[in-house]
Parts: C-alpha cells; sequence; structure tokens
C-alpha cells in the first residue's frame, strides 16, 4: 500500500462525502479508492469512515485523524513546490570546492559575482588541494585543473592550463638561457611541489614525451615561494602559468622552453549528476563561462 495515496483518497473521501466523488477527483476508479481506504484502515487497526448505502460519515477516529493526515499532505505539498522553486530560481547553499591557490585568485572574485547577482542563495568556498569527494563532503561543484579521473562526475571545459618554466631576465642573461629541456641540467633550478627524492620536470621534445631529471638548489610547497626566489635570480622554476602570471606581466619572470611544453591541462568545473541540475548550480556553471577568463593557454608568450 501506497500510504501518501491511501491518505489522498481518504481525504477526498471525506471531503466530498462519498467514494465516487472521491474517484473523479482523483481520476480512478471508486472501487480502487475503496480499496485505498480500507487497506489504510487495515494498516491502522481502526475504522475511520461509516458506511450505509446513502452516506459516508467519519467516526471519532477518524475525525482526529483527518485532521493530521491534512496537515501532512500540506506539508508534502509545501516541500514539493519549494524544490520545485530551488529549480527554477536558484535558492538554497551552494558549497564550491576549488585547489588553494586557484581558488583564492580566480573563484573567490566568481563567488562573490555569483552572491551579488543571486540574494537567495548563500555560499561557502572551500580551498584545499586534496582532491575532494564531492558527494561525501556535501559539495555542490568543484573547479578541478587537470585531466578528471573520476568518470562518475560531470564536467564541464571552461578553461585550459600551461605548465611553463620561467626564470628572471637577470638570471638569464647571467647563466644563458636553455635551449633545450637537457640543458637544465646546468642550472640552479627552483622545486615546487612535493620534495621527492628524484625529482624531474615532464617536456614533449620532436614529440615524444621526455622526462628530464635535476637536482634543485631549492623546495618548497607554495608556488609564492618558488616564484619570488626565480624573481630574484634564484634559478629555473616550472609552475602553473597562473601562478607566475603577475611576475610575468611585470617583466620579472621570462618563460623558457615554450616550444617544449607538455599540452595544456583542461580546467573543468565538475558536479555529481548532470540530472535535475539544481537552478543554483545551474547558474554558477553558466555564471563562469559567460564571466570568466580562465584561459592560461593558448599561444605561447616569452
Amino acid at each position: 500500500m501506497d500510504r501518501i495515496e491511501a491518505m489522498t483518497a481518504f481525504v477526498a473521501v471525506s471531503d466530498l462525502q462519498g467514494f465516487a466523488p472521491a474517484a473523479r477527483r482523483l481520476g480512478v476508479s471508486a472501487s480502487a479508492v475503496t480499496r485505498l481506504v480500507a487497506s489504510l484502515e487495515q494498516r491502522l487497526g481502526t475504522r475511520l469512515l461509516q458506511r450505509t448505502t446513502r452516506s459516508v460519515t467519519l467516526t471519532d477516529v477518524g475525525a482526529r485523524y483527518l485532521e493530521r493526515a491534512r496537515r501532512i499532505l500540506a506539508d508534502l505539498a509545501e516541500a514539493d513546490s519549494a524544490a520545485q522553486a530551488e529549480q527554477a530560481q536558484p535558492t538554497g547553499r551552494l558549497v564550491v570546492a576549488a585547489p588553494v591557490g586557484f581558488g583564492r585568485l580566480h573563484v573567490t572574485p566568481l563567488m562573490s559575482a555569483y552572491l551579488q547577482r543571486y540574494a537567495e542563495v548563500s555560499g561557502e568556498l572551500r580551498l584545499n588541494d586534496r582532491m575532494v569527494n564531492l558527494v561525501e563532503e556535501g559539495i555542490d561543484v568543484a573547479i578541478r585543473v587537470g585531466d578528471l579521473a573520476d568518470s562518475s562526475l560531470i564536467a564541464r571545459p571552461v578553461g585550459q592550463m600551461r605548465r611553463i618554466v620561467v626564470a628572471s631576465p637577470d638570471y638569464l642573461v647571467r647563466r644563458g638561457e636553455p635551449m633545450t629541456p637537457e640543458a637544465i641540467a646546468a642550472h640552479d633550478t627552483i622545486q615546487f611541489g612535493t620534495a621527492v627524492a628524484a625529482p624531474e620536470w615532464r617536456f614533449i621534445k620532436d614529440g615524444q614525451d621526455l622526462r628530464v631529471p635535476h637536482a634543485p638548489r631549492f623546495t618548497c610547497n607554495v608556488a609564492d615561494a618558488a616564484i619570488w626566489h626565480a624573481a630574484q635570480g634564484g634559478g629555473l622554476t616550472r609552475v602553473l602559468a597562473y601562478q607566475a602570471a603577475e611576475a610575468l606581466a611585470a617583466g620579472k619572470l621570462k618563460v623558457v622552453l615554450a616550444d617544449c611544453e607538455q599540452p595544456p591541462m583542461p580546467i573543468q568545473i565538475v558536479y555529481p549528476t548532470s540530472r535535475l541540475l539544481s537552478a543554483k548550480v545551474r547558474a554558477f556553471i553558466d555564471l563562469a563561462v559567460a564571466t570568466t577568463d580562465w584561459h592560461f593557454g593558448g599561444k605561447r608568450k616569452s
């Protein structure tokens, strides 16, 4: 027995004081309404309606049950309406995840613009460099740089990111500009990222993947430190293009070995499913596509 369906049938019979008119309202047969009410009474173990050939009246228990049944059905209708409204108009709480550096520089302004546009939404931005689980951690949407490993997620490409090798102009004057990846061995290098025993940088040379080991003079786990040291003439470092954008624009750094870079990585907005996508998530994606310039790739510039 569908309890909600049976409860709806009972309320209709009580309102219209008959099984036939209730059946016409519900668009089912009178016998179907009779079975629904009978099954409800059987489940409750009590009679809700007194039936005669001429009338249908409520028992005392039925009258009290009717009041509660109306309230339950009204709450369900309100819940349905609220859910449908959320599909049409962005409301509720939007939780967005992003990498720390990229999120601070590029996702925060997007989130701010989104909340200014949609007053009925509250937002939470979680910045973390680990790979978060959207479903388990209650995250509506995430921005990821790189190929998508979890095939259960839906991805919307919104840009691309170069991995670049940079150094300060004065360092390149002193030490010379490396013209091939192998020339890195003769240079001071700055390793950004997880410390490993034998770090290596990857390039593309003559269409083939090339791994170049190096012995860094300076290792750090944040891009800002690597970029600052490189700008002071500390050597070559390999970072994501957006991380060095400000220093490049100011002329403090210069890109080298651009022709040997690996293909740009995709920047993607990911979410668990596209089925019945909520208005708040759909609006966030649409705003990102319409207003952001996250193409840190394309034509390479030195």
